[in-house]
C-alpha cells in the first residue's frame, strides 16, 4: 500500500505554519534536537542554582560541595540530553555524547520494539549494527519517518527484513494518526 506524503506537515505544538519533507535524497533531522538540549541544560543549571543556594543559606557551602554539585548536574545534564538523529538516503544515525550509531536501511534484517520501561524502536541492519530510537522523534519529525520508511521498502520487497513488518506497520499508523489529528487541530475541526 502506497501512503502519500505531502509537501508540508503541519506542526500545531512548535506554533509553526507547517514543517516541509526534505526533496529526496536530502538529509532528515530531528528538528526538536535543539530545544530538547537546551531543556537538559536548563534542568540541570537549575538544579545546581538551587543545590548552591540551599548549601549558601545553611553555611556550608565549600569548593568541594560546590564540585560536587557541579558534578551531579553535569551527570543529570548527560542523562537528559537526547541523542541526535538524522537520515539520509540508505543510513539512519543516532549520535549521542560519547558515540555514534548508523545502520545502513536499505539492508534492514530486524526492526523491533526493545523490552524494558520506555519504548524504543530497534533498527539492525545486515552488518550487524544497531540503533536504538525513541518513536517520539519519529512522531515530532515526520521527514525521519518518511525517509526510514522510504529506504526500509527495498528491504521488504527483497525478503531480508525478517522481522520488522509489524512495527513498522504499528509506528506508521501511529504517525498516521498524529498527522491526522494535527490537521484537524490546525484546521479547527476538532
Amino acid at each position: 500500500m502506497e501512503r502519500r506524503i505531502t509537501r508540508t506537515v503541519p506542526d500545531a505544538h512548535s506554533g509553526r505554519r507547517g514543517r516541509a519533507l526534505p526533496p529526496p535524497g536530502m538529509t532528515a533531522h530531528d528538528e526538536d534536537w535543539a530545544g530538547d538540549v537546551r531543556f537538559a541544560v536548563g534542568c540541570a543549571a537549575s538544579l545546581l542554582g538551587l543545590l548552591l543556594a540551599v548549601d549558601a543559606a545553611a553555611g556550608r557551602l565549600t569548593w568541594l560541595r560546590v564540585l560536587l554539585w557541579s558534578v551531579l548536574a553535569t551527570a543529570l545534564c548527560v542523562v537528559l540530553a537526547p541523542p541526535r538523529v538524522c537520515a539520509g538516503v540508505g543510513w539512519f544515525s543516532s549520535r549521542g555524547l560519547l558515540r555514534a550509531r548508523t545502520v545502513r536501511t536499505d539492508r534492514l534484517v530486524s526492526v523491533r520494539w526493545s523490552d524494558g520501561v520506555s519504548q524504543c524502536l530497534v533498527l539492525r541492519d545486515a552488518d550487524g549494527c544497531r540503533v536504538e530510537v525513541d518513536p517520539r522523534v519519529f512522531i515530532a519529525n515526520p521527514a525521519l519517518w518518511h525517509r526510514l520508511d522510504q529506504d526500509a521498502r527495498p528491504s521488504v520487497e527483497r525478503g531480508t527484513l525478517l522481522c520488522g513488518a509489524t512495527a513498522m506497520r504499528q509506528l506508521g499508523e501511529r504517525i498516521d494518526r498524529r498527522t491526522a489529528r494535527t490537521v484537524f487541530q490546525v484546521s479547527g475541526l476538532e
